[in-house]
């Protein structure tokens, strides 16, 4: 193909998809999309890796408890929060007060992140020894005190992906998804590079994988905002109003992100409790659904937020409706198909994937059994992420905090009523059950709401 030719089908593609917000949408998780899909497939690589490697074995139960806490406060605190509090106030501040006050607002916002997730980590290692007996209670000694050693290393990961995570954040505001969206590929290549030289480190390459990859991720990251005339250094917040905003937006959004995340640690706790290799059996039950799940969910919410916040702040509330209306019939319409796939084929798919070296043929037929009833939730999954965004981005905070606590009830209950009946898998069973009771209530409740500002407008 000719270069000329090459430029008209970028210029044909970059007509077609600005003629309206919708297709903005669409353009920008297109992108996110097969960027998100180069990172997941390393990540599937290493996982495949892992699998060789460690199988159902004790190392691996300790580092995926040791990850349990760690990723769930940053989930919480960082991941699901941040992003969806601050990019609407540093669009807002941009677009109306200019870069100097936006840069003031990142400045801040990254002080108190760090500060807040700096505590959050001397209280994990701190209070490790009285919650690890507890979430891992079926663990022998030896392996209970390898679980810390892990979680030891692993927390300190936490202040480092949340720098990732603001700057990111700013990226994506400024509608430059490209670098944000490839740059996590780092961490899993460099896993898989220290699983395959430094054989004698046996499950802390893993640990040596997260901490390097996001080290060399805020490098990246940082060099390409300083190019922008962007700063990542944090300086100490004078709480004005943008700051106030943000901080009661970030609240809310925390709750929002205990709903997302509950259900893991409660669901990894519980599977401590049964037999041996319950932990991981789970875990891998989840990888090959959590690679489409994390794939669309990244590009969805990363192209919506920006073009979401905008719609919101201009109230044009019929284009919100009819955005937000096309973009959970298109996640119903491509994923039920792939629900589907995966629920007739999962055994094929797991022994496909996984079973070589430790991993067993009776490692398959459970793991494929878990697969299939985490597979139930995967449009659910999708929606629900949607929906909590845009709660988050209408302030009805409220709302959020009703939601979390009747998942996190009904999960636990759902969790003890599966396990006696069909085992380990009924805790893949239960966390299904959980999305889709969400996504029905957040649905009627941000179509109610919508609708409302429309007839008030």
């Amino acid at each position: 193909m000719k270069i000329s030719q090459v430029q008209n089908l970028l210029a044909s593609w970059k007509k077609l998809t600005s003629l309206s917000v919708n297709r903005r949408i669409f353009s920008a998780a297109i992108l996110v999309g097969l960027l998100t899909g180069f990172v997941k497939l390393t990540a599937f690589i290493k996982e495949l890796l892992v699998a060789w490697k460690f199988g159902t074995g004790d190392a691996i139960d300790a580092f995926l408890i040791a990850l349990v806490v760690p990723s769930f406060i940053f989930n919480v605190l960082a991941d699901s929060s941040l992003s969806a509090s601050f990019i609407p106030n540093y669009i807002k501040v941009l677009e109306k007060e200019g870069k100097k006050k936006a840069q003031k607002l990142l400045s801040e916002v990254l002080a108190s992140a760090l500060g807040l997730l700096v505590i959050s980590v001397v209280v994990i290692v701190a209070t490790a020894p009285f919650y690890l007996s507890w979430i891992a209670a079926g663990f022998d000694n030896q392996k209970l005190d390898l679980t810390f050693n892990l979680l030891c290393i692993i927390a300190s990961v936490i202040i480092l992906d949340t720098v990732i995570v603001v700057g990111s954040a700013v990226l994506n505001a400024k509608e430059s998804f490209a670098l944000a969206a490839l740059s996590p590929i780092l961490t899993p290549g460099i896993t898989i590079l220290f699983l395959l030289q430094f054989d004698k480190w046996g499950v802390f390459a893993l640990s040596a994988g997260l901490i390097s990859g996001a080290v060399l991720q805020i490098l990246i990251l940082g060099i390409a905002l300083n190019r922008q005339k962007i700063s990542l250094i944090p300086k100490l917040p004078g709480f004005d109003s943008h700051l106030r905003q943000t901080i009661r937006q970030y609240l809310p959004a925390v709750a929002g992100g205990f709903l997302i995340c509950s259900s893991g640690i409660v669901d990894q706790s519980m599977a401590a409790m049964l037999s041996p290799g319950s932990v991981a059996s789970l875990t891998y039950g989840y990888r090959v659904i959590a690679s489409p799940i994390g794939l669309i969910s990244t590009a969805l919410t990363t192209a919506i937020i920006p073009y979401f916040s905008k719609m919101i702040a201009c109230q044009d509330w019929r284009d919100l409706y009819r955005s937000t209306k096309r973009c959970i019939q298109l996640i119903f319409l491509s994923l039920s198909p792939v629900m589907g796939l995966m629920l007739l084929f999962s055994e094929s798919i797991v022994r496909f994937v996984f079973q070589r070296g430790s991993f067993t043929a009776e490692d398959t037929h459970l793991v494929a059994e878990i697969q299939a009833c985490y597979a139930l939730k995967i449009p659910f999954f999708i929606a629900n992420i949607l929906l909590l965004k845009l709660i988050i981005m209408l302030r009805e905070n409220h709302i959020l905090i009703w939601i979390t606590t009747l998942n996190l009830i009904l999960n636990i209950t759902f969790n003890y009523i599966f396990m006696q009946w069909i085992g380990i898998q009924g805790i893949a069973l239960s966390t299904s059950c959980g999305y889709i009771f969400s996504f029905v209530f957040m649905l009627l409740f941000t179509r109610k709401k919508i609708k409302h500002r429309i007839l008030n407008a």
